[in-house]
């Protein structure tokens, strides 16, 4: 079981930072960073662990298979027994489902048939192949830019945008976690999304997205999604 007077303490001595863009780099080092963590309980560490495996593509190698994608967020999602933090990771599953349809459709692929990808629009998106934003302009408001980015060829301009959608859903959960361990995990991610920024460059930012494309995730997958949905 977690102290928690120690994760108090570890909150309060995470410097925060809004200049996600601005910022050269994240407001500390990962050595620091991690040298706080420690006093997370083994449970705890495991989680996130997982957590930032899983949606890190800097972990995918290039010869990695859909099918071993899709088992890797599936296996995340059994060592991911806190709500909130499964909620954030299915949304950042969602996100990448959106965007690998939008690279492989701006590719000449065809429509997938029955099921795409990982998440609430893993059906949906197959069905409205045809409309520029898959009709999830509602719960994505931010597709049709998406989409823009990757019609002129701007990698850059695309990682940023969904820098910045990642980023909004992170605080939008950390408005409501304060000092236990879901807001030490949302700070971490938050850490990761100012240092991917912090070294990025259009020709790296093009490398992830051809990535992206190759590990579209067009297999069919059968999640238990009780408690998931946002």
């Amino acid at each position: 079981m977690s102290d928690p007077d120690a994760y108090i303490a570890l909150i309060s001595s995470l410097p925060g930072s809004e200049r996600l863009f601005i910022a050269k780099q994240p407001p500390l080092s990962r050595l620091r960073l991690d040298r706080r963590l420690r006093v997370l309980t083994p449970a705890d560490a495991r989680v996130l662990e997982v957590m930032e495996h899983a949606l890190n593509w800097n972990n995918y190698d290039m010869n990695v298979t859909d099918a071993q994608t899709i088992e890797r967020c599936k296996e995340a999602l059994r060592h991911i027994p806190q709500l909130t933090l499964r909620k954030l990771f299915m949304e950042r599953m969602d996100l990448r489902t959106a965007v690998a349809a939008l690279r492989l459709r701006k590719q000449g692929g065809a429509a997938p048939s029955g099921v795409y990808g990982i998440g609430r629009w893993s059906r949906l998106i197959p069905a409205n192949w045809g409309d520029p934003a898959f009709r999830l302009e509602t719960p994505m408001p931010w597709i049709k830019e998406a989409k823009h980015l990757l019609d002129v060829d701007d990698p850059l301009g695309l990682e940023r945008l969904l820098l910045s959608v990642s980023h909004k859903q992170l605080k939008r959960y950390a408005a409501r976690h304060l000092f236990d361990f879901e807001a030490v995990a949302i700070y971490v991610l938050i850490w990761n999304i100012f240092d991917r920024w912090a070294q990025s460059n259009a020709r790296d930012a093009a490398t992830r997205f051809e990535k992206l494309a190759q590990h579209a995730m067009a297999s069919a997958i059968d999640l238990d999604f009780e408690g998931v949905s946002a």
